[in-house]
């Protein structure tokens, strides 16, 4: 059961109007990383959580207290909008909302949602369920958290240097440590998890025996340069051995012939210039 109460985790006031502000704001509701993404991720984590107790409740406690960010945000983004775009008009545009809109208003938050928030990004691409993870491990899950309170709180912290207004400010400071709470909690609990003999440090903790044993302990020397070797905490102290030379293992990567249905262009050597016409045209082209 959910109980909605009418206030808000953190106020939400800004000085001033500032619809172009609004406008980039929406990536912190909806975007990949938003508070949208934070709240459906530990929602659905804490239904199919498994376990009773400590970690089902932090991730329905932290769920809970996503859901009142999204209230914070889409309350600022409407008192953001406040008579907009009425009070935008450029001059040299008589249709108020087009000269929001050059202004740098989305104009979907005045036409779409009558001068409010959005359940999409900064872009208008709407909110998708397939930013969330929730796979059941939780030792998988709490590192996928801990990494998006890191790339919200990245993108947090860039919105509050682009704004000079007091009142938004303030909630974003808010934002911000409840973003450096959350990093740290997730991070605690992958150890706690440990600790319980719940989980290690692989996820998931199984098959170590089934997998390739030639290919567990080896980071493939792919890039220039002998600078990848030089990183000891995941090379010699974690156990793994840097390969400077790897070699393919597998054949030719060749699609294999198409069904004719498909209409799919086909020649059955190995390429263009193996046929006679290929041959032919790479004979005309040196007598010329």
């Amino acid at each position: 059961m959910f109980r909605h109460t009418k206030l808000l985790q953190f106020e939400a006031k800004p000085e001033k109007p500032d619809p172009v502000y609004a406008h980039k704001l929406q990536e912190l509701i909806g975007g990949a990383f938003g508070e949208m993404s934070v709240t459906m991720q530990y929602l659905f984590q804490g239904w199919n959580c498994r376990i009773e107790g400590k970690y089902k409740d932090l991730l329905m406690d932290t769920a809970t207290e996503e859901i009142g960010h999204v209230e914070m945000l889409a309350t600022m983004v409407a008192r953001l909008l406040e008579g907009a775009p009425a009070t935008m008009t450029a001059q040299a545009v008589k249709d108020p909302v087009m000269a929001a809109t050059l202004g740098g208003m989305d104009v979907q938050q005045a036409i779409v949602a009558g001068g409010g928030a959005l359940p999409a990004d900064s872009n208008g691409t709407p909110w998708n369920g397939k930013y969330i993870v929730a796979s059941g491990n939780l030792l998988a899950d709490f590192r996928a958290n801990a990494a998006a309170e890191a790339q919200g709180r990245l993108q947090t912290a860039r919105l509050y240097t682009m704004t000079d207004d007091p009142g938004v400010k303030a909630m974003l400071q808010f934002n911000l440590a409840r973003d450096t709470v959350h990093q740290k909690q997730w991070l605690a609990a992958i150890e706690e998890l440990k600790a319980d003999g719940l989980e290690d440090d692989i996820a998931p903790n199984a098959l170590f025996d089934e997998e390739d044993q030639t290919h567990n302990h080896t980071i493939w020397h792919l890039s220039d340069g002998p600078d990848g070797a030089k990183g000891s905490s995941w090379t010699t102290d974690a156990g793994l051995d840097y390969l400077m030379d790897p070699e393919p293992l597998g054949g030719p990567g060749t699609a294999p012939k198409p069904d004719p249905a498909l209409y799919s262009t086909y020649a059955p050597l190995q390429d263009a210039k193996g046929t006679a016409k290929g041959k032919a045209k790479e004979v005309k082209n040196k007598l010329t």
